[in-house]
């Protein structure tokens, strides 16, 4: 089954997407991710100009001798654009390979070791309050497990916090906007927050919080060991990783579970966290960790030392990604926890997909492949349009931490 075609859908049905489509001469196709949030254009340029051309003629079963191809061949490795190109192209081939077996991933991937796949979503609100009010909303939609963020007093903009009543959508269209940060502040109402929302569900409810990487591994430490009271499931990218060393006093310092890893785009960004027991959960993203063959094997080695996965899974990631997170999560053994901002209602529908949600678990669906289509003659109504991620400055001005 040769590779015969690879183009690009790139399309923005309220917020942007860049699928790479992959054509065989059997006349199967396969989808694939290559979103990279407030840089898309520059993973498009990679697939389209040193990436396609490559493909074209290569049997599209060999899987794992494409990506090894395509990591090793380049010479130059790595990087969240690289990797983001290369999941889109893995991803593709999963999905070619599962709707020529007619079968779905997770069989390929040793079948479902779950019923489904546990999943939190994001509560939110302007103050405790609100963010109460959204967690009790979102429990009533049957989820288990919620993750509560809100504004910080005397910070004008907060990370995860909406503006005017709209759900969260971090990227701006336009140039990046500014936003400011105290992280002294933060220390002080992160825990009041969190002991509020705990005080009203109860201790059944699985409760996470995202610090995003603003901290210093002292004060992440600080905060973890004053959340201990209130039984998270997870403290959520505590301080920035590039110095994995850091996670080892924030361990010293508290039994509160950490999760980090959305932003990494190989195992070897999280090899001494887990090889040292620093984590509890691995964040790394489907499309920006290089698609289902390099996440499997990155879940494989986690296991080994009692790390779990928490694939990220919010709106920056396209239905695409969200199904192959699902069906690896459904098969591997040491899942943890799924991520779950449900995309628009606009998005769902230029991105038809087979999985689902009911009573707090997703499963990505039965269809053989990843199950997750795309409409190009609705894409074409919502063309590209640049947007950024914010930045952030301490409240003397100096850029820090989004």
């Amino acid at each position: 089954m040769k590779i015969i075609g690879a183009r690009l859908i790139i399309c923005s049905p309220d917020r942007n997407f860049v699928t790479l489509r992959i054509d065989t001469d059997e006349g199967i196709y396969g989808l694939g991710d290559a979103t990279l949030n407030g840089r898309e254009l520059a993973v498009a340029s990679y697939l389209q100009e040193h990436v396609a051309p490559c493909l074209i003629g290569r049997d599209a079963s060999m899987i794992e001798d494409t990506w090894q191809f395509l990591y090793r061949g380049a010479y130059w490795r790595r990087g969240p654009v690289t990797m983001a190109a290369i999941a889109a192209v893995d991803m593709a081939l999963w999905d070619i390979k599962g709707k020529a077996l007619n079968t779905p991933v997770y069989n390929l991937l040793g079948g479902a070791s779950r019923q489904g796949c546990m999943v939190y979503t994001h509560a939110n609100g302007a103050d405790i309050a609100e963010a109460v009010d959204s967690v009790q909303k979102h429990l009533s939609e049957g989820y288990l497990a919620v993750r509560a963020q809100a504004g910080v007093p005397g910070i004008a903009s907060s990370y995860g916090v909406p503006k005017a009543g709209k759900p969260y959508e971090p990227a701006e269209r336009g140039l990046p906007s500014e936003s400011v940060w105290s992280s002294e502040r933060y220390l002080r109402f992160a825990p009041k927050l969190m002991e509020a929302v705990r005080a009203s569900v109860g201790p059944d409810v699985h409760l996470l919080h995202d610090v995003h990487h603003r901290l210093t591994p002292i004060q992440a430490a600080r905060l973890g060991k004053e959340l201990e009271p209130h039984d998270l499931f997870w403290m959520e990218d505590p301080v920035p990783a590039e110095l994995q060393e850091g996670f080892q006093l924030i361990r010293q310092h508290t039994t509160t579970p950490l999760a980090v890893g959305e932003v990494f785009n190989s195992i070897y960004d999280a090899h001494e966290l887990i090889r040292n027991q620093w984590i509890d959960y691995l964040r790394m993203t489907v499309v920006h960790g290089g698609g289902i063959t390099p996440l499997k094997k990155a879940a494989d080695f986690a296991a080994l030392y009692h790390v779990k996965t928490g694939f990220h899974g919010a709106t920056d990631l396209s239905p695409v990604t969200m199904a192959a997170a699902l069906h690896l999560g459904l098969a591997i053994h040491n899942f943890g926890i799924q991520e779950h901002m449900p995309h628009t209602a606009l998005t769902d529908e230029v991105f038809p997909h087979a999985y689902r949600f009911e009573a707090g678990y997703m499963h990505p669906g039965d269809e053989p492949g990843l199950g997750v289509e795309i409409d190009e003659t609705l894409a074409a109504n919502y063309p590209y349009q640049r947007a950024y991620l914010p930045t952030a400055r301490l409240l003397d001005g100096t850029v820090t931490d989004w």
